[in-house]
């Protein structure tokens, strides 16, 4: 994408509050990627990407920063937390699976992309077959002729027989075209027809190998042994759903899975990113505990080699990391940055810091965002018939107590206004299917007399707000 860092961070400005300088860092990392494109080839693999630590409290955007800025580049993208990986040689995922993880997410972005191309074609197609088996099955044809007792040239093939496929009553095309103009008249919707579809069921199991638990997908290791390639069941379905199946199955005969899969690896070397989470959780040396750390410093000598750039194999072929752009994030607030082994240090060469949120970034976040609370909350009242309306009183109220909730118990940013918007209009979202059309409007009163009675209570604070 050739978005300048500034049209980058105002693209950002529509769904995030503040934390300038986290943009700013991240529309650079992204410019930098068009940017190396365009340099010669013998320089464009040396230039790595800048990694980018994010430090700051829980609830101040890093995570929705990382997850919009990837949105934006339509690049691969996957969350994952530190803490969950164990070096190898203990029990449980090592890093290389987030690599793994990327891939299968960049496969299907391809598979998305190349299907909407193929989307038209694939109507037309799927819309044919189903003419025919709507014909087969409320107007069927006369039977072909049986086949000749004697067997006909080609059939023999040495000692075997080939068997041929059988021949398929055919129909004039007049009633093909007639019950294509009922079909679109939606004469057919109710009917039933059946058809083979795909056996979508996908077992896995999970191993123990030399490179900690994986899961392995047995659908995959079934579907290599001979005679079970394209298992299908037969399925009675709706006339609209059975459009439906069709399209998917016509969809996926008109794309080459082999050059998607090429693409994809080839878009997870060049514009995957990977967005770690509670680095911070990892960054404990085992000087610092009496005895030895499981997976703390381990992990993070396992990232050394995913970060600054390694092959990893898949399933799909290998998959080099070298490009790849890493956003590590943690709050640090017991551990520091300087906490983490020196190697890892220097692979996160941008450092930013957020801000924490107050009342006035609140008061912003309820009002300013694309899909803010408000308008998702009045979103979801408009299917009851409900018109909810939010005055501006009303957001600082609301900011207000969302402030004094997290400074009275723990800070976690703007989630806080997650649990005060449902406190607030819990008796509304109950009795909604009840009241019918109507318009409710959210004043400051409203707010007080929903909330005060909660807030004024320490001990039902602590567990509502």
């Amino acid at each position: 994408m050739s978005f300048t860092p500034r049209e980058t961070v105002s693209e950002l400005d529509r769904h995030i509050v503040g934390q300038g300088k986290a943009k700013r860092a991240v529309a650079i990392a992204l410019r930098n990627r068009w940017r190396r494109q365009q340099v010669p080839a013998d320089l464009r693999d040396e230039i790595a990407p800048k990694n980018i630590i994010m430090i700051g409290p829980t609830g101040c955007g890093k995570t929705e920063i990382a997850r919009r800025l990837a949105k934006l580049a339509k690049a691969p993208f996957i969350k994952v937390e530190a803490s969950k990986f164990t070096e190898v040689g203990y029990v449980g995922r090592d890093v290389e699976g987030m690599i793994r993880d990327l891939v299968e997410i960049a496969i299907q972005l391809e598979q998305k992309e190349e299907l909407a191309r193929v989307e038209d074609r694939a109507k037309a197609h799927a819309e044919d077959r189903l003419v025919e088996l709507l014909a087969d099955t409320f107007e069927p044809a006369n039977p072909p002729p049986p086949p000749s007792a004697a067997p006909k040239p080609g059939q023999m093939f040495g000692p075997f027989v080939v068997q041929q496929p059988p021949q398929r009553a055919s129909h004039p095309p007049e009633k093909l075209e007639a019950i294509r103009r009922r079909l679109a008249a939606g004469e057919f919707d109710d009917e039933l027809v059946e058809l083979d579809v795909a056996d979508t069921g996908n077992p896995f199991m999970t191993i123990f190998g030399a490179q900690g638990m994986e899961e392995l997908n047995l659908r995959d290791l079934i579907q290599q042994m001979p005679g079970f390639q394209g298992r299908t069941k037969r399925r009675r379905v709706r006339v609209p759903d059975a459009r439906r199946l069709l399209e998917e199955q016509e969809a996926k005969k008109l794309i080459d899975l082999d050059a998607v899969q090429r693409r994809a690896v080839e878009r997870t070397e060049q514009s995957g990113i990977v967005f770690l989470d509670e680095i911070d959780k990892v960054a404990g040396r085992q000087s610092a505990h009496g005895g030895p750390d499981v997976s703390r410093e381990g992990v993070q000598r396992d990232l050394l080699p995913i970060v600054e750039g390694s092959t990893v194999s898949t399933k799909h072929g290998p998959v080099k990391t070298d490009h790849i752009l890493f956003i590590a994030a943690g709050a640090f607030h017991v551990a520091q940055v300087s906490d983490l082994i020196p190697e890892l240090q220097g692979r996160f060469p941008i450092r930013v810091e957020l801000e924490p949120l107050g009342k006035d970034d609140f008061v912003r976040i309820l009002r300013e965002p694309k899909s803010s609370l408000t308008k998702q909350y009045a979103a979801l009242m408009k299917t009851e018939g409900v018109e909810l309306e939010f005055t501006e009183d009303a957001l600082e109220a609301i900011a207000d107590y969302a402030a004094e909730a997290n400074s009275r118990s723990e800070n976690i940013g703007a989630r806080r206004l997650h649990t005060v918007m449902e406190a607030l209009l819990e008796e509304l979202s109950f009795t909604a299917p009840e009241v019918g059309q109507s318009k409710v409007v959210v004043d400051a009163a409203y707010v007080r007399q929903a909330l005060e009675p909660v807030l004024a209570d320490q001990d039902l604070a602590k567990f509502i707000l």
